[in-house]
């Protein structure tokens, strides 16, 4: 039995709509693809972006018509499961849970053995290391992890994010942590 057969006559109507459903995409302003965001992944999205919701919508209608990651794709996912992203744990419904004192070092062993085949950038401390900043007579403390940096128990992509949310302003990470001097240039800095 094929796919066609097991779908029911309503849904075989809205999927032989996908050429109309990707052409009014085109005409959608940002809330109208807000809201078809919704619809089709079931939570809100966070960007604002009107041609990055439209990829992300054509994406999603296309899949819906030709069917969603293949069994092997989705096995695989599943195989490797705490060593994804927490990103990507998230979009899967896992938890990023916590792990347990007696397994942390050995999760740290195979993040780091994979962050290690990726290339990291050289002005972000090694893992573990504690950046400080004193900043309106408080010291601001921030852990390097091996997926961004972690401060006051939150997690943060980017130096900038934290150094936004401390100071209430845009920042360069970089700079407000001082690990790279104002106006050194990416060569300045690789011949220091």
């Amino acid at each position: 039995m094929n796919k066609a057969t097991t779908r029911s006559r309503a849904e075989m109507r809205r999927l032989d709509d996908m050429p109309s459903q990707l052409a009014a995409l085109e005409t959608m302003n940002v809330p109208a693809l807000a809201e078809k965001y919704r619809e089709l992944y079931g939570e809100p999205t966070r960007s604002r972006n009107r041609a990055y919701l439209k990829k992300r919508l054509a994406w999603r209608i296309e899949a819906n018509f030709q069917g969603d990651l293949s069994q092997g794709a989705i096995a695989r996912i599943q195989q490797l499961g705490d060593q994804l992203p927490e990103r990507w744990q998230m979009r899967l419904g896992q938890p990023a849970s916590e792990p347990a004192a007696s397994d942390a070092a050995t999760k740290l062993d195979a993040a780091l053995s994979i962050a290690t085949t990726e290339p990291r950038d050289p002005r972000v401390p090694p893992v573990g290391t504690v950046v400080r900043r004193v900043f309106d007579g408080k010291t601001h403390e921030v852990t390097v992890c091996v997926e961004g940096f972690e401060y006051e128990g939150r997690k943060y992509k980017t130096l900038s994010a934290i150094a936004n949310q401390i100071a209430g302003s845009r920042w360069n990470g970089f700079l407000f942590f001082g690990l790279k001097k104002p106006g050194a240039s990416a060569s300045e800095e690789s011949a220091a």
